[in-house]
């Protein structure tokens, strides 16, 4: 096939105990998933339905990589989530089938400008500058489910600077894993190479140039990085 330009070369992840690469194809993510968070942005916590917003998949910042400071914002704010990755799809998904669908799990930042989201909040506008920038979702080494299991439990974290941001359980999800991915089907068709960011923890915060930021969560690869 005759290409008009040469395709771009799809974003790949790290993969834990192997030299092979997960392909990224699509990065979903999960609004207000834990009940303290949704609590400071102003929501409420009550288990609604969930709901879900994207992220272009070069917006990926593999581990050991820097992040780089957007434009059009003076409120970049830090968000740590556990990264679901899937090896196979499907549409309509039963919640009893649903784990099966996953090849692993990783620690993920959600980077959010969050005075743009303010503004598209107040004029009821999409959040797309505000969540689907370059470099806005950084994604660690993927850990497969044969190494790590099913994760339903496990404290999560995030350091700035060497000082606590975030902490919490993971076990604090207002819908688990297999629920996000059942209703997520419901309204995309979900293939091999999806991540799935699974909501964050209270604490977001602020980030600045030159700040420093270590992730964790229990059972998974930390992740590292920087601000420029």
């Amino acid at each position: 096939m005759n290409m008009v330009f040469p395709a771009t070369t799809p974003a790949t992840l790290p993969v834990v105990g192997s030299d092979n690469r997960f392909p990224v194809r699509r990065i979903y993510c999960v609004g207000r998933n834990y009940a303290e968070h949704a609590l400071e942005m102003g929501a409420n916590p009550d288990r609604d339905p969930p709901f879900f917003f994207t992220k272009p998949a070069d917006a990926v910042v593999p581990p050991n990589h820097k992040i780089t400071y957007p434009t059009k914002t003076n409120e970049l704010h830090h968000e740590v989530e556990m990264v679901v990755a899937l090896q196979r799809g499907g549409s309509n998904i039963n919640t009893d089938d649903a784990l099966q669908v996953i090849f692993g799990y990783a620690v993920g930042l959600d980077l959010t400008r969050r005075d743009l989201q303010r503004a598209a909040k107040e004029k009821s506008h999409p959040w797309c500058t505000a969540k689907a920038f370059d470099h806005s979702a950084v994604v660690g080494a993927i850990t497969p489910v044969q190494i790590c299991g099913h994760l339903d439990k496990g404290a999560i974290s995030l350091d700035v600077n060497n000082e606590l941001r975030q902490s919490g359980d993971i076990n604090q999800m207002v819908w688990s894993v297999a629920e996000i991915i059942s209703k997520l089907s419901e309204y995309f068709l979900l293939q091999p190479g999806d991540l799935i960011f699974t909501g964050t923890p209270a604490g977001v915060g602020e980030l600045n140039r030159g700040d420093r930021l270590e992730a964790q969560i229990e059972n998974l690869e930390p992740l590292t990085t920087q601000v420029e």
